[in-house]
C-alpha cells in the first residue's frame, strides 16, 4: 500500500486528466490552465505544491490517451530545478515554468541506465558534448543540461536554446506521439551552472516516467481489448468466450498488475525528497525494466487478439505499439536495467 498525501485527489485528477485528453492532443496552454506544470512547484512560485506522486498520475493518463504533448521532457526539467536549492534564478524558472511561459527541458543520456552526463564543462566556461533522442528539447525555451565539471563533479547548467555554440536537430522516429532531438553543445555559454549532486534521481525519475507512462498504455490496451472480444463474433458466439482468448487476457491482466506494483513502489521512491538520502535507482529499474518490457507484450497480444483489423490503421493498435517500443528503449533498455540490478546483487 503506498502512503501518499494527496492520493484521496488521485481519482479526481485521474478524472479530469480523462476529460482533457479524450479531446485529442492539446497543446501546452491547455495543459498549463490544468495545472500539470506547476503540480510540484511551490505555492508561494504559482504551483500547486504536490508531489511527484501526483505528476504520476498525469503522466500515466498521457500513456493511457497516447498523447502528444511535452510533458516529459518539461517535468524532468520541473525536476531537475526542483532538486536545486532556492535560489532567485531558479525560483524565476520555476514560476515561469508553472505559468506556461517557460518550457524547461532537461538534457540526459537517454540511451543509458544511470547518471552518465555525456556533456562536460571546461575550466573556462564553455559546455562540450552531445546528447541524442532527447525528449522535446526542440520545443524547450530553457535547457538544463547535466554535465560534469573538470574534476568530475555533476554539475546542471542552464542554457538559451538559441545561444551560440548550441544546436538541437529534430530527429524523426516511427513514434509520431513523441518529439526527441539531438542536441550538441560546442562552445555554448551556460547562463547558471549549480552543482548538481541529485543527478542519479533526475534520471531514475525520467526511468520512472517512462515506465508509468508504458503502464497507462498497457492498461488501455487491455481494456479496448476486453471491449473487442465481448463484441466481436465467431462460431455465433462472442470470441472472448473462448477459452484460449480467456487466458491471453487473464496473462495480459496479471502481468499488469505486477507491473503496477513496481511502478507505485518506484514513484514512491522517486516522490521522496532528493536531499534525503534515499537511492531511488532500484526501485526506478525494476519498475522500467519489467513495465517497458510488458507495455509491449502486452499491445502486441492485443493485436493478435484484435485480429485482422488489429493490423489496419483504423484501427489504432499500431500508435500504441510504437509508443510501448519506443519507450522500452529510452533511459535504458530492459536488459541493461536486469544487468544493473544483478550486479548490485553479486
Amino acid at each position: 500500500m503506498m502512503t501518499r498525501e494527496f492520493a484521496e485527489l488521485h481519482q479526481d485528477l485521474r478524472s479530469v486528466a480523462r476529460d482533457l485528453l479524450a479531446a485529442g492532443n492539446p497543446d501546452w496552454s491547455v495543459l498549463t490552465q490544468a495545472g500539470w506544470p506547476g503540480l510540484e512547484v511551490a505555492e508561494s512560485l504559482g504551483g500547486a505544491q504536490v508531489s511527484f506522486a501526483e505528476t504520476a498520475v498525469v503522466a500515466e493518463e498521457l500513456g493511457r490517451a497516447a498523447a502528444r504533448s511535452s510533458h516529459l521532457g518539461v517535468s524532468l526539467g520541473i525536476g531537475a530545478l526542483l532538486a536545486l536549492p532556492a535560489g532567485e534564478h531558479r525560483d524565476a524558472a520555476l514560476s515561469a515554468a508553472a505559468e506556461g511561459t517557460d518550457l524547461p527541458v532537461a538534457v540526459v543520456d537517454t540511451e543509458a541506465v544511470g547518471a552518465c552526463p555525456a556533456f562536460t564543462l571546461a575550466s573556462d566556461g564553455s559546455l562540450h558534448g552531445a546528447a541524442d533522442f532527447v525528449p522535446d528539447a526542440a520545443e524547450a525555451t530553457r535547457l538544463l543540461v547535466l554535465a560534469t565539471d573538470t574534476a568530475g563533479a555533476p554539475v546542471l547548467a542552464d542554457l538559451d536554446p538559441a545561444g551560440a555554440g548550441l544546436t538541437i536537430a529534430g530527429r524523426p522516429t516511427l513514434d509520431d506521439t513523441r518529439r526527441l532531438a539531438a542536441v550538441t553543445a560546442d562552445g555554448a555559454r551556460p547562463r547558471q551552472v549549480w552543482p548538481f549532486p541529485a543527478a542519479g534521481w533526475l534520471t531514475a525519475r525520467g526511468a520512472v516516467s517512462i515506465a508509468v507512462d508504458s503502464l497507462g498504455l498497457a492498461e488501455a490496451m487491455l481494456a479496448a481489448t476486453v471491449d473487442y472480444v465481448g463484441i466481436r463474433h465467431q462460431f455465433g458466439r462472442p470470441i472472448g468466450s473462448f477459452q484460449a482468448v480467456k487466458h491471453a487476457c487473464a496473462d495480459m491482466l496479471v502481468q499488469i498488475r505486477v507491473a503496477r506494483q513496481l511502478v507505485d513502489a518506484a514513484v514512491d521512491a522517486v516522490a521522496a525528497d532528493p536531499g534525503s538520502g534515499q537511492d531511488p535507482s532500484v526501485a526506478a529499474s525494476m519498475a522500467k525494466a519489467y513495465a517497458t518490457e510488458t507495455a509491449v507484450a502486452v499491445v502486441g497480444k492485443a493485436m493478435q487478439l484484435h485480429g485482422g483489423i488489429g493490423y489496419t490503421w483504423e484501427s489504432g493498435v499500431h500508435v500504441y505499439l510504437k509508443r510501448a517500443t519506443l519507450n522500452r528503449s529510452m533511459f535504458g533498455s530492459p536488459a541493461a536495467h536486469r544487468r544493473v540490478l544483478a550486479a548490485r546483487l553479486r
